[in-house]
């Protein structure tokens, strides 16, 4: 039988245990991945214990918490606290989401709180999210058209047209989809993935777009588009409620189309 194993210096430790909360009728406890790359010692997971009545209610509440009042040292991504613009994005309690969205008390016992899976960590719970953006901007997240611009108006849509790109135009590209998939973690270096193709499909479906022939000439790929294989992580994760792979399903129903 195959026996396979991380290497030694990616393998977990047991960190340190920070706080010691008495008489607290809400305490809680925080078991947080750590790394430090100029440290040169393995990842360890050091255990944070505070009073819940002393911080907000969401997990990123209580990551600022420990940072401010016990361990400064920690280190997260964090910007807008309202769902709005992806920084947070971490998995908690084995689900990738949004901490500044995640209720502490939706966790029952221990929350456990890593980096996105499969992504290169910078340090403790950053990712490095340069490849993914690199991804993003090859499809061109941006109205293409080849016809001049109206002189004294805006291009315009009808409501039917704009209804066709809710559901994509909301994404925040926290990247909690894409790190969900299995097939972006096995070919993240030539498959887009599910936020990026969403994202593709938004531009599609704009009717204010005159590039369509040359983006789905981009899209196809057997590795680009086609490593999805509907698993639905993407759409389970996606702290906005979206379905990226109802997404990826529609642009490959218009390659089919366009050949038809």
């Amino acid at each position: 039988m195959a026996e396979f194993k991380l290497p030694a210096n990616s393998r977990i430790t047991e960190g340190k245990t920070y706080g010691q909360v008495s008489g607290a009728k809400r305490a809680k406890t925080f078991q947080i991945y750590r790394w430090d790359p100029d440290s040169g010692e393995n990842p360890r997971t050091d255990t944070y214990v505070i009073d819940l009545d002393k911080c907000g209610p969401m997990v990123l509440d209580a990551i600022l918490y420990i940072k401010n009042e016990i361990d400064p040292t920690l280190t997260f991504r964090r910007s807008c606290r309202e769902g709005i613009c992806g920084s947070c994005a971490m998995n908690i309690d084995g689900t990738n989401t949004l901490a500044c969205t995640k209720a502490t008390t939706s966790v029952n016992g221990t929350v456990k709180i890593y980096p996105l899976p499969h992504m290169p960590v910078l340090k403790d719970l950053v990712p490095d999210l340069s490849h993914f953006y690199a991804q993003y901007a090859s499809i061109k997240p941006w109205l293409q058209t080849k016809s001049p611009a109206p002189p004294d108006k805006e291009r315009l849509q009808s409501v039917e047209d704009r209804e066709k790109i809710d559901g994509l135009y909301e994404c925040i590209l926290c990247a909690c989809c894409s790190t969900s998939c299995p097939s972006y973690w096995w070919n993240g270096e030539r498959y887009l993935g599910p936020a990026v193709l969403l994202q593709a499909y938004r531009w599609l479906v704009d009717s204010r777009d005159e590039a369509t022939g040359e983006r789905l000439d981009e899209l196809e790929d057997p590795f680009r588009l086609y490593r999805c294989h509907t698993i639905m992580n993407c759409a389970k994760t996606c702290p906005k409620g979206l379905n990226p792979a109802k997404a990826i399903s529609e642009i490959k129903k218009m390659m089919v189309q366009r050949t038809l």
